[in-house]
């Protein structure tokens, strides 16, 4: 049976995507566990800030939908002057963020950061996925709308 991390990481090859940055962290370590040997390159940054201006600057000098990679809480909260920089100049951005649990969420768990809410003003386009079965389309309907029209970033 195929993971959740599994299954993104299907989907981003599906796009093209053979690049990302990020900065791990207990949330996202499923996917960074699937990214050895998947195929896709991972740029370790210094932190998730510099990871989404990494995917920026990709995404501005290839033509390509840059990818950012961070954890849940702090590390999705360091991601949003990047999101931001890239809705003002129409960069192609996904960001992708880890989570608390499905049945965590609305508790105040550790790390957990209304992400969706806080990035709805910031992006072309912002989406939790709450189940596995939701993954493959909420990452097209992601890099649709970072494509699409005015470029920009989604979340």
């Amino acid at each position: 049976m195929l993971r959740g991390a599994d299954i993104v990481l299907q989907c981003l090859r599906a796009e093209g995507v053979d690049l990302v940055f990020g900065y791990p962290g207990g949330a996202i370590m499923p996917l960074y566990d699937a990214l050895d040997g998947s195929g896709i390159r991972h740029i370790l940054t210094r932190h998730e800030q510099g990871a989404v201006f990494a995917a920026e600057g990709y995404a501005r000098t290839t033509g390509k939908v840059g990818v950012a990679i961070a954890t849940s809480g702090p590390g999705a909260t360091n991601l949003v002057t990047g999101i931001a920089d890239a809705k003002m100049d129409s960069v192609p951005l996904v960001c992708i963020t880890g989570q608390v649990r499905s049945s965590l969420i609305g508790t105040d768990a550790f790390q957990e950061t209304d992400v969706f809410g806080l990035t709805l003003s910031l992006t072309k386009w912002s989406c939790l996925a709450r189940s596995i079965e939701e993954i493959p389309e909420v990452i097209a309907q992601g890099f649709h709308w970072a494509r699409s029209g005015r470029p920009g970033p989604v979340v």
